[in-house]
């Protein structure tokens, strides 16, 4: 269905703008503006189920953080790893949206007022939404499945420093703050790691694919402005294991899942950034007409010699 649409827009913009040329660098993308104003619904409207489908991922998002994690046996015995101080947040819970998706959607802004091309600023920003709220979907399931303690659980289950201890399982018998001690139970993965590498990782992709920085002649400056963003989401990840909110396994999991994730979302809305169309979305306008181009080539290039084929049959 959204094949259609895409196909049915094509034609449209081709007779509001007129034609393009048909071949062009692959460098050199073409310039044809696609405004907001005249664009932006049709656009919208043809990904309407990928709107519903983010708002969905809200809800089962808010779900999870709504519902009690697993509470893990924690033995007196254990406490000895677990007895970490209690210390703020160096980022805070707000600060991660704003680094991993705020940020990102002004430089997709910022590429668009130079651009004036809707369809890359309208998937660049579905992407890095799905990337980011499919990772918190996953990562909060993750947290109330495994209910890993964090390393500063002593503190939040005794926060009087007075542990206490079942005589039998040598359990730990919690007498904090409950909404603090089921924080507590939330170590593995990490979602500020997880989040920010959805974001920043997502954010990497989309810059390789601006600058060409896989066009095979050796910038290594392209190379630099692709790895800023990642080494902003490591050092977010660093600080939850300095802050002892998490183990570095916690961490390194989050690290994972998020690019994981990043990755798989922008190459769905995007091409590869070596591709020869890497500049532009796959829905967009010159991206759908030139596959439609190939796509016409090469049936046409097989129907010659099946043609050939039947006229050598004929003639015997």
């Amino acid at each position: 269905m959204h094949r259609r649409e895409e196909e049915a827009s094509v034609q449209a913009s081709s007779v509001q703008g007129g034609s393009s040329s048909s071949t062009r660098p692959a460098d050199a993308p073409a310039e044809r503006a696609f405004p907001i104003r005249s664009h932006g619904a049709g656009v919208a409207r043809s990904h309407a189920y990928d709107w519903v489908a983010l708002l969905l991922l809200v809800a089962v998002d808010g779900l999870l953080n709504v519902i009690e994690p697993f509470h893990r046996f924690v033995g007196a015995g254990m406490m000895t790893d677990l007895r970490y101080p209690m210390k703020s947040n160096t980022v805070p819970l707000w600060a991660v949206p704003i680094v991993a998706v705020i940020g990102p959607v002004i430089i997709f802004t910022a590429v668009y007022i130079r651009k004036r091309n809707v369809y890359d600023l309208h998937h660049a920003v579905l992407g890095i939404l799905f990337s980011v709220l499919i990772t918190g979907v996953i990562t909060d399931a993750i947290k109330d499945a495994v209910g890993r303690p964090r390393p500063n659980f002593f503190w939040r289950c005794f926060p009087d420093g007075k542990g206490v201890f079942d005589k039998v399982t040598t359990g730990a018998i919690c007498h904090g703050d409950p909404s603090v001690i089921k924080e507590g139970h939330k170590s593995f993965p990490s979602g500020h790691t997880s989040w920010s590498f959805a974001g920043l990782g997502f954010l990497s992709w989309y810059l390789a694919g601006k600058i060409a920085v896989f066009d095979r002649r050796g910038h290594v400056a392209k190379l630099c402005v692709v790895l800023a963003p990642l080494l902003v989401a490591a050092m977010v990840a660093i600080s939850r294991v300095d802050d002892y909110w998490h183990h570095w396994q916690d961490v390194f999991t989050g690290a994972i899942l998020g690019m994981t994730i990043a990755s798989v979302c922008y190459l769905q809305f995007f091409p590869a950034p070596s591709h020869k169309e890497g500049f532009w979305p796959h829905a967009h306008p010159g991206n759908i007409s030139e596959r439609r181009k190939n796509s016409e080539s090469q049936v046409q290039g097989t129907r010659e010699p099946l043609d050939a084929m039947e006229t050598g049959r004929g003639g015997q």
